[in-house]
């Protein structure tokens, strides 16, 4: 770990780690404009702000969990975690046939957000410069919007060409892609790792709530508030316009 003031930012592995987490993003957001069309053909037309909700809502109740796993069994474990549990829920999308499994699924998927940025960005701390931080995560960030903005692209094409299903297998074989980075090229940062148990997902409320934060928690809230209306509204707004 170089985290000398006059080290370097683009190295192999922070190249990795941008690709991992480009197929990453990609992954999970080319099915959302394509969720809620499938949400009302299995009779659930009355719960599509769910397929947001219930994601997000996961995310965050795992977030306290997986920030205690990324210190103590690892970065990347943390991170090959969350990008397996969009694999498997990819694959697992075509197989419901009910409204209660699919937001039973898409609850269950929201494990996949609040594992692998959460260890992405202790992986980042890990690996840059203190005085570059900013730099880096601003370039991690880049390649998640990437894969943000292409992923919806590429999961509106397939699915209007090979169908939804294809289009599932599809967003498996982009978070498939994530973990294959980051289980094969990839090196663990952190230096003295534990193994898991049952214990280390004990939780204390110190470890729940970090008061200086709040601030910036608040303004976060409101912003993705919008967003996450703004994802559940327009797949419908569009077949609407056209």
């Amino acid at each position: 770990m170089d985290q000398s003031l006059n080290g370097k930012i683009y190295t192999f592995q922070f190249v990795l780690l941008c690709l991992s987490n480009a197929f990453f993003s990609a992954s999970f957001n080319m099915m959302i404009p394509e969720l809620p069309a499938y949400l009302t053909s299995l009779g659930g037309a009355d719960y599509k702000g769910y397929i947001i909700g219930l994601f997000t809502l996961m995310a965050g109740l795992s977030r306290p969990f997986s920030g205690k796993l990324t210190d103590t069994i690892g970065r990347i474990p943390v991170m090959v975690f969350g990008s397996l549990v969009c694999v498997v829920c990819s694959l697992l999308y075509p197989l419901v046939s009910s409204v209660a499994a699919f937001l039973l699924l898409r609850f269950f998927h929201g494990f996949s957000t609040g594992f692998k940025p959460t260890a992405t960005s202790a992986y980042v701390a890990d690996l840059v410069p203190f005085n570059r931080r900013a730099e880096a995560m601003g370039m991690i960030g880049l390649f998640s919007t990437i894969g943000l903005s292409l992923g919806p692209a590429i999961g509106g094409f397939v699915a209007s060409i090979w169908g939804t299903m294809v289009m599932f297998q599809v967003s498996a074989v982009f978070a498939l892609l994530s973990v294959v980075i980051l289980v094969g090229a990839m090196k663990e940062t952190l230096p003295a790792k534990q193994r898991f148990s049952a214990k280390l997902l004990k939780i204390s409320r110190h470890e729940l709530v970090e008061p200086s934060v709040l601030p910036a928690a608040v303004v976060t809230f409101l912003t993705y508030v919008c967003y996450g209306a703004l994802l559940t509204v327009i797949p419908d707004f569009s077949e609407y316009r056209a």
